[in-house]
């Protein structure tokens, strides 16, 4: 087991880094309070649609790092510990999924922030690269079909686990059965998440993004 200040530090530096409101600080260097205009949120997809492609892309990657760098700290936590190297993808699991946590509920905020999209991206990418693409590829497929970026999200989320499930029954990959649980949780958040869109969806009310 992991010994409580390795665990308490893997939690705590996940957190931190995943509750960076990347979205809400690079708006208020525009001027803006992106919690007041579009959707309210604070993620990429609400400031592209606001204030356009040069600040949502960065937005978008700089989230997706907040994951990829939770896993990584993690581990390297988990090495720093000196605790057995069979143990690094849990606390890369622990600290990836704590970034989530703290990009969709960030205390900075009053614990509203993003859906987690990018940051689960980045967490899953950190984990398990190929699992990660596919899921990339599937969000683009849906995207270019639909134009909705929610529907997008959930699809890719959901295809991760399924992609791993298939990969490990064919013995294409091999892992801790850990991350096929870990993925299946991630993409519960996001699905959660996006509940409000699903409504929408529903209702035949949710917005396709369109170029401007």
């Amino acid at each position: 087991m992991f010994a409580v200040v390795e665990i308490s530090a893997i939690i705590l530096a996940g957190y931190l880094l995943g509750s960076i409101p990347v979205g809400f600080i690079i708006a208020k260097l525009a001027g803006v309070d992106i919690r007041k205009v579009g959707s309210g949120n604070i993620g990429a997809t609400n400031v592209l649609r606001t204030l356009g492609k040069h600040y949502g892309y960065p937005v978008f990657l700089l989230d997706f790092l907040k994951g990829l760098g939770a896993v990584k700290l993690s581990i390297l936590i988990n090495h720093l510990a000196g605790s057995e190297p069979g143990r690094a993808e849990m606390a890369g699991v622990i600290g990836g999924i704590f970034s989530v946590i703290g990009h969709s509920y960030p205390v900075w905020l009053g614990f509203k922030g993003g859906k987690g999209v990018a940051t689960s991206g980045g967490v899953v990418f950190g984990l398990m690269p190929l699992a990660a693409l596919i899921g990339g590829g599937v969000w683009i497929g849906m995207f270019l079909a639909t134009g909705y970026v929610s529907l997008s999200s959930i699809i890719a989320a959901l295809s991760v686990p399924v992609s791993l499930a298939v990969m490990w029954s064919i013995g294409y990959v091999h892992g801790p059965i850990l991350l096929l649980y870990f993925s299946l949780g991630i993409a519960a958040i996001v699905i959660i998440r996006h509940r409000s869109n699903l409504s929408r969806l529903r209702k035949g009310t949710e917005a396709r993004f369109r170029r401007k």
